[in-house]
């Protein structure tokens, strides 16, 4: 089969670096891709949200399925674009996407579906959560516990340009649960955990994701399947029943309260950089999975193995209120020499050297018979990269591997 991956991201790498591995490939392309995805393949100087582009690109590779990785084109319609043209896409149409374009639109279906979720309030008073409505790469919510968090919540949030949707806080422990699903059948994948904010200890702004680990302990098959019941599969029914039926991965950001699961958001997409430690621990053949979701067509077997994953996003210095371009990384070799998955999020080729190019420069994945063990061999590889500036979380996975929860 010929694909074509749409993104330049870690977590575009990870899928790319997962989808090389199936012996149903025939070629693998990208576009535009990164640095790491050109050792797999071969990249394409198209972006992601040129949805004439790609097509005219898919022509010319005589492509037979698009995994889509980013949000912001399926929200634009890239998957409409491609179907209308006779080309299979991994991702949903525009009318489904809008459960990750339009905060509001995801809680008028959590609704009417019946899911259970964070209650609305009608003004905005400590504590609380502030979301703006529409795309804002992950930095859109704002946590609010005290009247100067809102005031800052409200005026960063405010600055998006978004209408605004105040939220009761909920408290409890945070996952991210992924299911593929061709609009009909929904299978899920194995639970993982990301750490949003910048600093230790859950401190400082939003980001896309400092990092995140898999297995979460206490997930197990029937819980997930429990969840998938209670989450997805309503909100699925109800997508179909609007005349929007999403086919793709749909992505539920869940707190598991005392007084049980909540959804906090949905995502039409892989979430990065969750993707980054699920993958590693997938058996079985993911291009047979994406591809017959993508054709309506679900049928597969995918599960996790017994090993444990852990991500460690090495960021730029002023993420995320900034990135860094053009300086040099070193240390990426050493990393994998040790056992290391380094997935290129943010970087590019200078004159044969690999440098900074984004906010979120690489993802360190690493596995392990358990958490511990794989959360030791994740930093002792992140130690040996370095580039001006870089910053990372050392907390990763911590609690979770000492046996406790994250609060």
């Amino acid at each position: 089969m010929r694909v074509l991956v749409v993104g330049s991201g870690g977590r575009e790498h990870a899928l790319a670096w997962k989808l090389a591995q199936s012996p149903r490939l025939e070629a693998l392309h990208a576009a535009p891709g990164n640095p790491g995805i050109a050792r797999l393949g071969q990249c394409h100087p198209v972006r992601a949200a040129d949805g004439e582009g790609l097509l005219a690109l898919c022509r010319e590779l005589d492509t037979e399925l698009v995994v889509v990785g980013p949000e912001a084109p399926l929200v634009a319609g890239l998957a409409d674009t491609l179907r209308h043209a006779g080309v299979a896409v991994f991702g949903p149409s525009r009318a489904a996407a809008r459960i990750e374009g339009s905060k509001a639109f995801a809680k008028e279906v959590l609704e009417a579906a019946g899911v259970p979720t964070a209650a609305r309030l009608p003004v905005a008073r400590p504590p609380c959560v502030v979301k703006a409505d529409g795309l804002a790469a992950g930095k859109g919510v704002f946590v609010c516990r005290t009247q100067d968090e809102l005031d800052r919540g409200l005026r960063a949030a405010a600055a998006l340009g978004e209408e605004l949707l105040i939220e009761e806080l909920l408290e409890g422990e945070e996952i991210s649960l992924f299911v593929l699903t061709d609009g009909h059948e929904a299978l899920p994948l194995a639970p993982a955990q990301d750490f949003k904010r910048v600093g230790d200890g859950d401190t400082g702004p939003n980001t896309g994701g400092m990092g995140a680990y898999s297995p979460v302990p206490g997930l197990g098959d029937p819980e997930v399947e429990e969840l998938v019941d209670m989450v997805h599969r309503p909100v699925l029914a109800e997508l179909a029943r609007r005349g929007a039926p999403f086919a793709g991965l749909l992505y539920a950001g869940l707190m598991l309260t005392d007084d049980g699961p909540r959804v906090l958001e949905f995502n039409c997409r892989f979430g990065d950089p969750e993707t980054q430690s699920i993958l590693p621990r997938l058996e079985g053949d993911l291009l047979q999975a994406l591809g017959g979701a993508a054709v309506g067509a679900l049928d597969s077997d995918l599960g996790a193995g017994e090993s444990a994953a852990v991500t460690v996003v090495l960021a730029a210095g002023d993420y995320p209120q900034g990135g860094d371009s053009g300086t040099q990384i070193d240390g990426v070799d050493d990393a994998e020499a040790v056992g290391a998955l380094v997935f290129h999020a943010g970087t590019a080729r200078r004159g044969g050297a690999l440098v900074t190019n984004g906010g979120r420069i690489l993802n360190v994945t690493a596995t392990g018979d358990d958490l511990p063990s794989a959360r030791e061999a994740a930093y002792d590889a992140a130690a040996r990269i370095s580039f001006e500036g870089m910053r990372l979380r050392s907390d990763i996975g911590l609690a979770a591997a000492e046996g406790h929860v994250r609060g």
